[in-house]
């Protein structure tokens, strides 16, 4: 079983967590195709961020953008090292779909790397069955990206 603590950006754990996946993402990928948020960027109003942990370990952390009404986007989905390849990602990503539902979400979109680095990622959201789709939001078209969405039932 699996504890969600939301917005705890001051557990030091958590925060070392998210500064790993800052600065790896911004040296893997062009500066003008990055789009990784800081930790000051994920505390805005319009997101809600979630660390999971099995007991005292940090599984990983995920969080969830509000964009038009119905439609939300996956951010910051970042999994320990202690945890990587295990299928964790998978339950990240079902607690942020959860999530979801009872925001009354009905749409969840991503945007990832299109570069090999970002392979793992890609094959995560399509085994969690997300599918690529046109740019959104404030998104453009950009050879360094790749969009996924996924449709939830709110029931």
């Amino acid at each position: 079983m699996f504890e969600s603590l939301e917005d705890n950006f001051d557990n030091p754990k958590v925060h070392q967590l998210l500064s790993e996946h800052f600065v790896e993402l911004r040296a893997v990928s062009p500066k003008s195709s990055t789009h990784v948020l800081d930790i000051p960027g994920l505390k805005v109003s319009s997101i809600k961020f979630w660390s999971l942990w099995q007991n005292e370990n940090l599984i990983g952390c995920g969080a969830l953008k509000f964009l038009e009404e119905g439609h939300g986007e996956l951010k910051s989905i970042r999994i320990h090292d202690d945890f990587r390849n295990k299928g964790y990602g998978v339950h990240v990503i079902n607690h942020l779909i959860n999530k979801a539902k009872k925001f009354r979400i009905n749409r969840l979109s991503i945007e990832t790397g299109a570069g090999d680095f970002f392979l793992p990622a890609r094959k995560l959201f399509k085994k969690c069955e997300f599918e690529e789709c046109q740019p959104f939001a404030h998104y453009k078209e950009d050879v360094n990206s790749v969009y996924l969405t996924k449709i939830i039932s709110t029931n």
